[in-house]
């Protein structure tokens, strides 16, 4: 998100003005000793006199720190640097989140039993800065039934969160490079950001940097639409450490009991709200304008999907490329043709292969279109929470397929009618007059798939034709 480097410079702003004294510090260094406060309290309390020598002058940095007993520490510490201190002394705890367990709990502990001295005594104001709100960190703690109790927890005053940018605060921030170096953004290529962002602040900066940087360096040139979509593609392909972290969180229980319906489209099964608020408060998840609950933006949605497909990539065996034409094209009657035999031969066992069961075919499904495109083309993914499938729109060398995802459970009545009408409402969107239907059985008592598998045709309600592929 660029949080710390936004903290760091409203530290130094803060301490320029000379009502305060302003820094950032981090806990991170004591992530690696959960069940040793003492050993975490001597590494944080180290780094955060590094960090106070770079950020302040002489008079405004912090005393030699008192001995105190372990558990202590950081609370002697920041006492002694509040009366130390000739202004308010005002602490950015950054990473506070990368503790975990008995560390944790003493750091809130100490700030909690800090916080009736303020401000003589103790910081005048003191900002945890991470990825979660502080009523997660119970969970990171190891939950209420080991402590006992919540009142570590019992210390905010207030949750801030920083939020996505608008539009136009990404058109006034790409105005500023062309303020400085005369290269433009287009308008188109402008909305094409925002859109594929929806303005989340690390993702604005790292497209940009994509662009400016690598794809269109000729300052003679504007930036268009086309440069997004390609900068998009660096960067996914790319995994930055930002996503990385992202990849990370789906492996979660909690992040996956949100992320699995939203994959398959079905409604939200009984999740606790603090779980549903922790992915929103990641800016994994976002609810819409409309009230229901969505992916962040499509690079994340693309990425979560590329990931969770990546196990059964790694799976596939050697598949020769039959559906292209002699001049390279796309061939969807070859790729029909090539798919069934794939499906028919290996659905089963690279279903196995799935982190996430409940979506193993459409993983196993998106594997093998990864491998149709290999770099040559492009996969778009649309899913949500209630929308009762998965649409896929295939580009390569000119030519686009739209195919939906819809699974036919115990229970349930046949879905063909209803994946028809949402095939014709997604082909009218995409212009095109003919695409495939994928219905999984996933009913108890089916023979295996090698002898399920088949195509039928249909048209639907508004005349389009359809491959109706029952898998």
């Amino acid at each position: 998100m660029g949080k710390t480097t936004s903290l760091l410079m409203l530290a130094q702003a803060l301490t320029r003005e000379g009502r305060y004294v302003a820094v950032l510090i981090s806990a991170e260094v004591g992530a690696p000793f959960p069940d040793d406060p003492g050993a975490a309290e001597l590494a944080m309390l180290a780094e955060w006199r590094r960090a106070a020598d770079m950020q302040l002058p002489a008079e405004l940095r912090p005393p030699p720190f008192p001995d105190a007993p372990p558990g202590q520490r950081i609370g002697a510490a920041l006492s002694a640097w509040a009366q130390a201190a000739p202004r308010p002394l005002v602490v950015f705890l950054d990473e506070a989140d990368a503790l975990r367990d008995a560390a944790l709990v003493s750091l809130l502990r100490q700030i909690r039993s800090g916080y009736p001295d303020r401000p003589h005594g103790f910081p005048h104001a003191l900002a945890l800065i991470g990825r979660r709100d502080v009523r997660d960190y119970k969970v990171a703690s190891g939950g209420s039934e080991r402590l006992g109790t919540s009142s570590p927890f019992n210390i905010k005053v207030e949750s801030l969160t920083l939020r996505n940018f608008t539009r136009d605060e990404v058109a006034a921030l790409y105005a500023q490079h062309t303020a400085e170096t005369g290269q433009r953004f287009q308008p188109e290529a402008l909305d094409r950001a925002f859109e594929l962002t929806q303005g989340q602040p690390w993702l604005v900066n790292a497209l940009a940097r994509q662009l400016v940087d690598v794809l269109v360096k000729d300052r003679t040139q504007p930036i268009t639409a086309a440069d997004v979509d390609r900068a998009k593609e660096i960067l996914i392909e790319r995994q930055d450490t930002h996503l990385d972290s992202l990849v990370d969180r789906l492996r979660e229980p909690r992040i996956r009991a949100v992320i699995e319906p939203m994959l398959t489209g079905t409604a939200l099964p009984s999740v606790p709200p603090d779980d549903l608020r922790f992915a929103i408060d990641l800016g994994l998840v976002r609810m819409t304008a409309a009230g229901g609950l969505d992916v962040a933006n499509p690079i994340y949605r693309e990425i979560i999907a590329r990931e969770l497909a990546f196990p059964v990539r790694a799976s596939l065996p050697q598949i020769k490329a039959t559906w292209l034409t002699q001049d390279g094209r796309l061939d969807a009657d070859r790729l029909l043709d090539a798919f069934l035999s794939f499906w028919r031969q290996h659905g089963e066992p690279l279903l196995g292969a799935a982190p996430y069961h409940e979506i193993a075919p459409h993983l196993v499904v998106m594997a093998f279109l990864h491998r149709v495109v290999n770099g040559g083309g492009t996969i778009e993914r649309e899913y949500a929470i209630g929308r009762g499938r998965m649409d896929l729109c295939v580009r390569h060398a000119g030519e686009v397929l739209a195919i939906e995802l819809k699974v036919w459970r115990d229970g349930r009545p046949d879905p063909l009618a209803e994946g028809l009408a949402q095939l014709d409402e997604y082909l009218a969107g995409l212009g095109l007059q003919r695409g495939w239907l994928i219905l999984f059985d996933q009913r108890s008592g089916q023979p295996p798939i090698a002898e399920r598998t088949r195509r039928e045709h249909a048209l639907s309600p508004a005349g389009r034709e359809v491959v109706v592929i029952r898998a």
